[in-house]
C-alpha cells in the first residue's frame, strides 16, 4: 500500500514541533532546578515587616540573604554543610524563630557560643566588657528596672553551644533574644547582605537611596 503524500507532509510538520515544545520544556526545567538551588544553597530575598531593625533596616526594605556564607543546610533535615565561617558578634542574620519556625525573624548577633551577655541600663555587656554595635538607638529615654521586663536591665545568662544572642538595632522596640531566649544554628538561614529594593509600606513609593545599600 503506498503511503499517502498529505500524511506525510504532516507528520513532517508536526516533527519540529514536538522537539521544541520538547526542548521548552526541558530549558523550563532546568530553570526551575538551577533556581531551587539558587535559592536553597546561596541566596534568598526577605521582605522587612516591622521596625525593629531601625534604622538600619526600614519596614519595607527587600533583602538578599547569603545562605551559602554559614553553610547550606540539608532540605528537610537539621545538618549543614561547611560554611566559610560562623555568624560572629555584629552579623544581621535571617533565621526562623525558634518559637514558630513557620515565621523569619532578622536581628543583630550579640552573643555567640560561650559568650556571657548582660544588660544593665540599656547598655549591652559580653564578657564583662561594653559592647557597642552598628545600628543600635533607644528611642524610649526612661530606664525600666528588672522587675519591669527584661528590656533595659537583662542577665547575665552564658549563650549555649551552638545558639546565638541577638537583638533588634531599634533595642526599646524589639522582640527578640532578652524576651524568648537564644537562636539555634540550626535554625539559622542567612547572613542579611544588600538591599536590592526599597519602598515606604502601603505606597509604591520607591526609596531609590536605600537601593544597592550594604547592610553592616
Amino acid at each position: 500500500m503506498s503511503e499517502q503524500p498529505g500524511t506525510t507532509l504532516a507528520a513532517e510538520r508536526a516533527a519540529p514541533s514536538k522537539n521544541l515544545l520538547r526542548e521548552y520544556c526541558a530549558a523550563l526545567g532546568w530553570a526551575l532546578v538551577l533556581a531551587l538551588v539558587i535559592r536553597t544553597a546561596v541566596i534568598q530575598t526577605f521582605e522587612i515587616p516591622s521596625g525593629s531593625m531601625l534604622e538600619t533596616l526600614q519596614i519595607g526594605d527587600y533583602l538578599v540573604a547569603n545562605k551559602f556564607v554559614y553553610g547550606v543546610r540539608v532540605p528537610f533535615t537539621a545538618h549543614r554543610l561547611p560554611g566559610l565561617r560562623d555568624p560572629k558578634p555584629g552579623d544581621v542574620i535571617i533565621f526562623e524563630f525558634p518559637q514558630d519556625t513557620s515565621q523569619d525573624y532578622i536581628k543583630r548577633v550579640v552573643g555567640a557560643p560561650g559568650d556571657l551577655v548582660e544588660v544593665r541600663d540599656k547598655r549591652v555587656y559580653v564578657n564583662g566588657a561594653l559592647r557597642e554595635f552598628p545600628g543600635e538607638n533607644h528611642r524610649d529615654k526612661n530606664v525600666l528596672p528588672a522587675y519591669m521586663g527584661p528590656r533595659d536591665n537583662f542577665g547575665p545568662v552564658k549563650v549555649p553551644q551552638d545558639a546565638y544572642f541577638v537583638m533588634g538595632d531599634n533595642r526599646d522596640e524589639s522582640y527578640d533574644s532578652r524576651f524568648w531566649g537564644f537562636v539555634p544554628m540550626a535554625n539559622v538561614k542567612g547572613q542579611a547582605m544588600i538591599k536590592y529594593f526599597s519602598r515606604e509600606p502601603g505606597t509604591m513609593k520607591v526609596r531609590w537611596g536605600s537601593i544597592g545599600q550594604m547592610i553592616d
